[in-house]
């Protein structure tokens, strides 16, 4: 396709498909490389234009790198009461999932961690509940307070550093 050196829009039709979750039947899209956007020749930040059937539904894991899997089991079981999948306190790889629920897994991974990665949002019954439980048990959650966007929150680290996030809408 010979190139204008203009950006061009193609039409992105989206058709909801039955189900519970929404999906596309098709989406065309034509994108310019941010290697050549700023090109004399933009022919070679063409991108061909490409299907995408059905895009992303849900996030279905997200997986944790930890150095002691025990402390991180016995911390995300016994102390945010999530239920164990698969794995345990002695194996290399563990998935849990919050009791109940159909949400996505958290996998932990034995090695290296990496810390100040982002955060691990979870959505909670009780914010100021939680936040009781957890400064019983000698955890230092930060004080809860009431956020712009509408939820009441508070941040904690995991015994890995990793950064948490436990929120509730505001009533």
């Amino acid at each position: 396709m010979q190139s204008t050196g203009q950006a061009s829009t193609q039409a992105v039709s989206f058709v909801p498909m039955q189900g519970s979750a929404m999906t596309y039947a098709t989406a065309y899209l034509r994108c310019l490389s941010p290697y050549a956007r700023d090109k004399e020749d933009s022919s070679v930040a063409e991108v061909n234009s490409w299907h995408m059937e059905p895009p992303i539904e849900e996030i279905s894991a997200v997986t944790l790198r930890v150095a002691n899997m025990r402390e991180s089991v016995r911390f995300y079981r016994d102390v945010l009461c999530m239920e164990l999948l698969y794995g345990g306190e002695d194996a290399g790889f563990s998935s849990l999932r919050a009791k109940g629920t159909q949400s996505a897994i958290l996998n932990l991974e034995q090695g290296d961690t990496v810390t100040r990665w982002g955060r691990l949002i979870f959505h909670v019954t009780n914010v100021d509940a939680l936040w009781s439980h957890l400064n019983e048990r000698g955890f230092d959650p930060q004080i809860p307070q009431d956020a712009s966007w509408g939820e009441r929150y508070f941040h904690m680290l995991d015994p890995d550093g990793h950064q948490l996030s436990f929120a509730c809408p505001l009533q």
